[in-house]
């Protein structure tokens, strides 16, 4: 596979969740039949949360990802693709990052990269409220809906161009995704939070 680029602006990071992106603009933003928007990078994150043999629960996210949306309001359709660095995994504590990077869990040396692709939108009015598509982890490809907990469109001060985002949350079966470390310990259900804003083009 190869390799992720950082010179890519997940700014682009699609995701997941990114998605948010496709939504439409329920600030008062004057509204397009059609629209593509980037992911900026800096206002998007992937977070997951797993519980730690049932007392704490371990967080950790990936920092790096690019990718884009495109939205036809008017149609209620669009489409949404994110790339995942695998490698920019962090959880704070250095050696569980090396651990979760191994072939015991997301075997980054040899899959780099994650993805998300979506292509059925749900919306409430002019607001995205879920995204359907599939979710390519360690090589495996399974389905995945990410629903939206808040979603909101602006006009961006300072470089004057319409940004959406928000908040979506999924949880994703680790073991079908060849993760099955740990388990029952370390739960198969791993919730995905992420947070998502992305500039008009």
């Amino acid at each position: 596979m190869k390799r992720f680029s950082p010179s890519l602006s997940l700014a682009a990071a699609a995701a997941t969740a990114f998605i948010a992106v496709a939504s439409s603009t329920g600030s008062g933003v004057a509204s397009a039949q059609s629209a593509t928007y980037t992911i900026e990078p800096t206002h998007t994150f992937v977070n997951f949360e797993a519980k730690h043999f049932g007392t704490s629960t371990l967080r950790g996210r990936f920092d790096k990802k690019v990718g884009s949306v495109t939205i036809d309001r008017a149609a209620k359709t669009g489409s949404v693709e994110i790339t995942i660095d695998m490698t920019s995994l962090s959880t704070g504590v250095v050696p569980l990052d090396k651990h979760l990077s191994s072939d015991d869990f997301f075997s980054v040396a040899k899959f780099a990269e994650a993805k998300f692709v979506g292509n059925k939108f749900k919306f409430d009015g002019d607001k995205v409220t879920e995204v359907a598509g599939t979710l390519t982890l360690r090589g495996k490809t399974n389905p995945v809906v990410l629903k939206a907990t808040s979603f909101n469109c602006y006009q961006h001060p300072y470089i004057k161009r319409e940004v959406c985002g928000g908040d979506f949350e999924t949880a994703i079966i680790r073991s079908q995704y060849d993760v099955s470390y740990g388990l029952p310990g370390i739960p198969d259900s791993i919730r995905l939070l992420i947070q998502v804003e992305a500039v008009k083009q």
